[in-house]
């Protein structure tokens, strides 16, 4: 069976649900102000940073609006945005996803290389798992692939034995997961980028680490995270261009 982890909801997704909950049922309207942070985060029961996420992801879904000296305020939204998930609302433009591919490579790079120096028998089971995954998802039109994705970069982590960059690869987990679904989608405009040539890839990395190679091992990484940022670009200049007859400036 091909089961899917439950995966908790961090504390400003679920303020976030529910005001997004309100916006839908009307008991915010376009024009209302909300309560302001101190009273959102008592009346959550949170921190007042849970409840500045939670505004921050549905001030990038395009719901409220913050006026400086004002207030925030229910926005008159695009009813597509309700149905975009909370986890992906602060990172769905290109420019965004380019800015975390450069915070990958400057994380991931220097992991990998710790990966193969301290890297254990388990963790390479666990990075053998992921990639079994990777593969059994090849052609699949679910996310399975990108969760497995996920799991070897996190399985990388865990090798490096290092608990702060575990907790920050952790951290931006969803986000990663996030990007891939989002490339995956501007990559129907990129010939060459397939799942299968990505797993490809993955399995080179593998292989480096297996072989206690760091320095191939962060080569091999840097050009998978340059590759996917090059077929991004491309993928995002093929996209805006005008088709064939068609005005650029209508």
């Amino acid at each position: 069976m091909n089961i899917r982890p439950i995966r908790t909801k961090k504390l400003y997704e679920e303020v976030a649900e529910e005001l997004k909950r309100m916006i839908r049922e009307g008991e915010l309207k376009p024009g209302d102000r909300l309560a302001s942070v101190k009273e959102l985060a008592e009346a959550f029961n949170v921190g007042r940073s849970a409840v500045r996420e939670a505004l921050s992801a549905l001030q990038a879904m395009g719901l409220i609006e913050m006026r400086q000296g004002e207030g925030t305020f229910v926005r008159n939204y695009d009813p597509a945005a309700l149905a975009q998930p909370i986890a992906s609302a602060m990172l769905m433009n290109r420019e965004d996803i380019r800015a975390f591919l450069e915070v990958r490579k400057i994380l991931e790079v220097g992991a990998v290389g710790l990966a193969a120096s301290r890297r254990t028998a388990d963790d390479l089971a666990r990075m053998e798992a992921a990639l079994r995954e990777m593969e059994e998802s090849l052609g699949s039109a679910d996310d399975l692939g990108e969760a497995a994705d996920v799991r070897f970069h996190l399985a990388i982590a865990e090798a490096t034995k290092n608990r702060i960059l575990i907790k920050l690869m952790n951290t931006i987990a969803d986000t990663m997961q996030e990007t891939m679904r989002e490339s995956r989608r501007l990559w129907l405009y990129a010939e060459e980028a397939t799942a299968e040539r990505l797993y490809r890839e993955h399995v080179r990395i593998y292989e480096a680490i297996r072989d206690q190679d760091a320095p191939l091992a962060q080569q091999r990484m840097l050009a998978h995270l340059v590759k996917v940022e090059e077929v991004l670009n491309q993928a995002a200049e093929d996209a805006d261009e005008p088709t064939a007859g068609q005005d650029p400036n209508p």
